[in-house]
């Protein structure tokens, strides 16, 4: 129970810039940790759900409402999410070869590519959420968006031999079904299988264009999975209730 708990504590540590203690001792390693993505996208929903219900509660119109969550969230996880989404349109359209795409998105600058891709996803995002914002959709997508980063971890190869990626690398065991079925439990819950669904057939859309384009995943991939699985999510959800 100790392993899981410190596990859990270090997947808020790396999601997140909210508090989450020190580890004492030698951190577990990051694929032991990733089972516990879900958990923490389940809070960072929930904190992003909280603001949107006051928001509203206070008069704001839905879309600022909706805007003011999706900053939170921003803010809750140090934008971490979206600067791989930004860095993995830059290389995924800027470069030419699988080594300037992979230099591209190891540089931190942020090019036309990771601009339009972050106005497209944060725009979609955020104007879906104000049609079908509720705290259940919140927690439920915040969960899944960050279990489906665990997908690529597990079924495609590290496109480099350092960074994030190599070092996310995780194996089908225990630790990655749990974390893939905590938000199938939260879509049962709230009746959001169909958006969860959804969120699948996007994670398996951005691998295949990820081992396309360099040959497997990075953290950049990773958190562009995230980014592009929320908004899957929000317009799945805001379409059931058109």
């Amino acid at each position: 129970m100790t392993s899981w708990v410190r596990e859990a504590q270090l997947a808020c540590m790396i999601l997140t810039r909210l508090p989450c203690g020190r580890i004492e001792g030698n951190a577990p390693p990051i694929s032991a940790a990733a089972w516990a993505f879900p958990l923490v996208g389940a809070l960072v929903g929930a904190l992003s759900g909280a603001s949107f219900m006051l928001a509203a509660a206070i008069g704001l119109p839905p879309l600022a409402a909706a805007m003011i969550a999706v900053a939170v969230a921003a803010v809750a996880t140090g934008a971490l999410h979206e600067d791989g989404l930004a860095d993995t349109a830059d290389g995924f359209g800027g470069g030419s070869t699988l080594s300037r795409k992979l230099e591209i998105m190891k540089d931190s600058r942020i090019g036309s590519y990771g601009v339009l891709a972050l106005l497209l996803i944060l725009g979609l995002t955020a104007s879906s959420m104000s049609v079908a914002g509720n705290l259940a959709y919140f927690v439920t997508i915040g969960a899944t968006s960050r279990a489906m980063m665990l997908l690529p971890m597990v079924f495609l190869s590290p496109a480099r031999e350092d960074g994030l990626g190599r070092s996310a690398q995780a194996e089908t065991d225990l630790r990655f079904a749990t974390g893939l079925l905590l938000p199938f439990a939260f879509a049962i819950l709230v009746g959001a299988l169909f958006v969860v669904f959804f969120m699948v057939l996007a994670t398996l859309a951005v691998m295949i264009l990820a081992k396309r384009q360099i040959g497997g995943q990075t953290g950049d991939v990773l958190g562009a999975t995230q980014k592009v699985t929320e908004c899957v999510g929000w317009l799945t959800a805001a379409a059931l209730l058109l």
